[in-house]
């Protein structure tokens, strides 16, 4: 019996495990997925939490609900991958394994920021776990004026647009509540403009962000948050007040790459960007947010990539060489207030164009523009994540961007 040993259940463990599951003989392979617990958050909707337009609750469902019958599901944590033995090592037992897929993830590093610790959870909140979420929710509701600070400590994130969408959404938060003029609202980036290098698309991010009258600060990577004097301070000297800080700390890779060894130094495992599979093991692939590929680590990606994964495994176990067909493709959807959004579709060399998408010239998405209709396939996406995209059915979403019907002019 050959085995499959999947180290996290999240967005790209779960859905790989669910295609390996359909296209390999039960008899000839054992499917195992390991992670710490049976809490599937679904993350894209924590953003909505600090503006009660979704409660946590809603978006924690049991991962063992979306794993197919004749996969082995064990939670316990992991405490070593031992590669040179083919083994994971875990509280409870060792699994050996012939292949290994690792979706692990990554987690929020307060502690890795200076100063961050003294504010966490006090005056300064994350909107990234279900923790932070439903405090910086408390936080959001008795803001009565002031600053609020959006800070991105440091790249990468789990998702590069989140942080502007949330200043968006702000915006119309504090339009509703009728106290938009006694808060100001500010973000700070590393980025040097809003968003990653895509001159077409932070052009209409910053004249959005100009018109509902948030300020910026571009090229700003965190050295300290000062407690006593409510300030951020970026290692270029420039300081940024604040009375609430909303902030996106160090994201980090799980401690469990670390102390086997798998990263380069970053916390994340040094990856094939076009194949997946890890640069220095012969039978370990990699997906989602533990990756050090240059793309976003967000839900889309863990679907595009889990396509590839599948393909390129498949072909190895065949005796056939993996594909470089991984092109960072990548599709984000930002939401400018309640009832509307942009969408981006991108990938490594392409910044995103406009035009329609899913199909070239139907639709029924408008590229780069902010439409109502965005604003429902944001909200639609979480049924197909839930009945489709989980469970490992084809969303006939090619994994690779297609550029049919793509434009680099609107229409």
């Amino acid at each position: 019996m050959k085995k499959i040993v999947i180290l996290g259940a999240g967005t790209g463990g779960t859905a790989i495990a669910n295609k390996l599951r359909k296209a390999l003989s039960p008899s000839e392979w054992e499917i195992t997925v390991i992670d710490r617990d049976d809490n599937h958050v679904y993350q894209p909707g924590l953003l909505f939490v600090p503006f009660g337009l979704c409660t946590v609750n809603s978006l924690i469902r049991s991962r063992k609900q979306y794993i197919s019958h004749g996969i082995n599901f064990v939670i316990d944590p992991v405490k070593r991958v031992n590669h040179e033995r083919n083994m994971v090592e875990t509280d409870g037992g060792s699994f050996d394994y012939d292949w290994l897929i690792i979706g692990t993830g990554c987690r929020l590093a307060p502690e890795e920021n200076e100063g961050l610790m003294d504010e966490w959870g006090k005056n300064a909140f994350s909107f990234y776990t279900t923790e932070t979420a439903a405090l910086l929710s408390n936080a959001m509701a008795n803001f009565n004026g002031g600053k609020l600070l959006m800070c991105v400590a440091e790249l990468p994130v789990k998702c590069p647009v989140a942080p502007i969408e949330f200043v968006f959404l702000a915006d119309w938060y504090f339009r509703q509540k009728g106290i938009r003029n006694k808060v100001e609202l500010h973000l700070s980036t590393p980025f040097p403009q809003c968003m990653p290098n895509w001159p077409r698309g932070r052009v209409i991010m910053m004249d959005a962000a100009r018109n509902k009258g948030i300020s910026m600060s571009t090229g700003f990577a965190l050295q300290e948050v000062n407690k006593n004097g409510k300030f951020v301070q970026s290692f270029g000297g420039e300081k940024i007040d604040y009375d609430l800080l909303v902030i996106i700390p160090t994201n980090a890779g799980d401690q469990v790459i670390v102390e086997s060894g798998l990263d380069d130094g970053s916390t994340f495992i040094p990856t094939d960007k076009h194949t997946l599979k890890a640069l220095n093991h012969k039978n370990i692939y990699v997906i989602g947010d533990a990756t050090n590929i240059p793309t976003s680590k967000a839900g889309s990606v863990a679907h595009y990539e889990a396509e590839v994964i599948t393909h390129n495994l498949l072909a190895e176990i065949k005796g056939r060489e993996p594909e470089p067909k991984y092109d960072g493709h990548s599709t984000c959807f930002i939401v400018s207030e309640k009832g509307k959004a942009y969408l981006v579709d991108f990938n490594y060399d392409t910044e995103p164009l406009y035009g329609k998408y899913p199909l070239p010239f139907a639709g029924p998405f408008s590229l780069l523009k902010e439409t109502g209709m965005n604003w429902l396939g944001k909200l639609g996406f979480e049924w197909l994540y839930w009945n489709l995209l989980l469970p490992g059915k084809n969303m006939l979403l090619p994994p690779t961007l297609v550029m049919a019907g793509k434009k680099e002019q609107p229409e």
